[in-house]
């Protein structure tokens, strides 16, 4: 039952990733059609950060109330319907009101499958879980294009996502029942439903979560920094043309995707710690190799290297957590920790835009070197805090 559970969560982290780079994918021909700024675009992804900050404060008295199960099942048919939403609108005002629904749905879905698999499976397949998220989000963009190229709108390449998320809100309907023998079939200290919901102040008072909120904030904020101003960094300070640049910068994606696949392997031989410091050691010869004045291949290789370095810290931070705090609080601290890593995700990239016009975005290596000093210090004090 396990393993057959395991393929469904594993094809709802593909559809988790499906939307997330739609809109960046499909805005450069949207916002021509709706006539709008191209500024504007940050409205709507703040929108969605906003409603899956929310929905993962949430994800813990959800679940307990309906379970895994369920809450992965209506957070996949609410984005379903928001991607129909978002296809058949045909103004800015439109699309922000999907956008509401859009971000309810992701938060609570990750944060309760990010639990569910903490409890009750091996570090492994936590890393090809996020591996699966990467597959998705390399989808969506390549179903938008298909879409764009074919002479379709944008709204098409919408609709055909939510046409693959409603595929799989009847798959997870069929395996209801599944999640339920699963549940029957585990012990009670190590269900999610297990303990009592906590408030914020509870959370933030167990030994060792503030600096486990930290790990969360500086992780996000250094992977989507850099994904979002290395091709600017190439071309700016590098002297690459524009068009390579963009490829480079695609080789952080791509590190990272496959470095997932990687770390399930490595992760039977090392701990959920090792594994953490496995990648911050990673990421630091990367940012190393950024800053030395070589050629092309370096920067190619640099990024690389900190896409694998990246690949492993996110989800064993995540695996660890009923480690750190134990399994009656897992889904409590894990739902906070999401919203602080969509805040890291929200804040820290617009941030480097408005440092640069002062600090200049040849900065930005010694900015992710900063971000990453900062996550190694707190997740040390989160590993001294919380040893049982």
């Amino acid at each position: 039952m396990l393993s057959l559970l395991l393929v469904v969560i594993y094809l709802a982290f593909i559809s988790l990733g499906l939307p997330d780079s739609l809109l960046g994918a499909a805005w450069p021909t949207l916002y021509r059609a709706l006539n709008v700024p191209v500024s504007w675009s940050g409205m709507v992804f703040l929108i969605i950060a906003a409603g899956t900050v929310v929905s993962s404060l949430l994800s813990d008295r959800m679940t307990r109330w309906l379970g895994a199960g369920r809450v992965t099942l209506f957070s996949v048919a609410t984005t379903a319907v928001a991607l129909f939403g978002f296809s058949f609108s045909h103004s800015f005002i439109e699309l922000c009101i999907w956008a509401i629904p859009y971000g309810l749905g992701a938060g609570s879905v990750d944060a309760a499958l990010n639990n569910y698999v903490a409890l009750h499976y091996a570090s492994r397949h936590m890393s090809w879980l996020h591996c699966m998220w990467g597959v998705g989000a390399s989808l969506g963009p390549y179903i938008m294009s298909a879409a764009l190229t074919n002479g379709l709108s944008w709204n098409v390449g919408y609709r055909r996502v939510g046409m693959i998320q409603t595929a799989l809100v009847a798959v997870l309907i069929v395996s209801l029942p599944l999640w339920k023998k699963v549940q029957n079939g585990i012990n009670e200290a190590t269900s999610e439903a297990a303990g009592r919901p906590l408030s914020l102040k509870e959370i933030f008072a167990l030994p060792g979560a503030k600096h486990g909120m930290l790990c969360f904030f500086c992780y996000c904020a250094l992977e989507q920094t850099t994904g979002l101003w290395t091709s600017s960094y190439l071309a700016l300070v590098k002297g690459m043309d524009a068009a390579v640049a963009a490829r480079y910068a695609s080789l952080f994606f791509l590190g990272i995707t496959a470095g997932r696949a990687i770390s399930g392997f490595i992760s039977m031989k090392l701990n959920d710690e090792q594994m953490v410091r496995l990648g911050q050691g990673l990421v630091f010869a990367g940012i190393l190799l950024m800053l030395l004045p070589m050629g092309d291949q370096a920067s190619l290789v640099a990024l690389i290297i900190i896409g694998l370095g990246c690949a492993p810290i996110y989800p064993c931070l995540i695996h660890a957590t009923p480690a750190h705090f134990g399994a009656e609080n897992s889904q409590a601290v894990i739902g906070v920790q999401m919203a602080c890593a969509y805040i890291g995700t929200s804040l820290m990239p617009p941030l480097f835009g408005v440092l640069s016009k002062w600090i200049g975005i040849a900065s930005l290596p010694l900015v992710l070197g900063v971000d990453l000093l900062v996550m190694i210090a707190s997740h040390r004090a989160l590993s001294r805090g919380t040893k049982r």
